[in-house]
């Protein structure tokens, strides 16, 4: 079993507060984030969906060429990006989409074949499962010659 951990610092009220997200590893240390970085244009922060994105992404591309590795084809490249939409809800917030967008080259491998190993990368990543109450979870994968 693994286990990893996140901390957040937040200070002041509402809309005008500030956060700081740290990871264990340090990939992220006291990183900003705030209303402005989450509903606005503020760049200089990140926020809940993003790092949600990342996370999605990473998973899913490691289930994806663990998947073609186990059937035995290489993955030469997997390059993946994950979307993921909040939507308002009556007065909250909903996240209702994520797209993940994959394209990978891997050598011999056949569209059908490709499509059916993607799919079940999908199905199977450990974030794909946690986020099963997401209603729409989408895949469009470009398989490179």
């Amino acid at each position: 079993m693994t286990e990893k951990t996140a901390t957040v610092h937040w200070e002041g009220q509402g809309k005008q507060g500030q956060g700081q997200i740290s990871t264990e590893t340090a990939a992220l240390k006291a990183y900003p984030y705030g209303f402005g970085s989450r509903f606005g244009d503020d760049r200089t922060g990140t926020n809940p969906e993003e790092i949600l994105a990342a996370a999605h992404a990473a998973c899913f591309t490691m289930a994806f060429s663990f998947a073609c590795d186990k059937a035995g084809f290489a993955t030469v490249t997997v390059d993946t990006r994950a979307s993921v939409r909040l939507a308002q809800k009556g007065d909250g917030f909903a996240i209702d989409r994520i797209a993940l967008t994959l394209s990978a080259k891997v050598p011999g491998l056949d569209e059908a074949k490709f499509q059916e190993i993607a799919d079940g990368a999908k199905q199977g990543c450990p974030l794909s499962k946690a986020l099963a109450s997401v209603p729409e979870i989408t895949l469009q994968a470009t398989l490179q010659p």
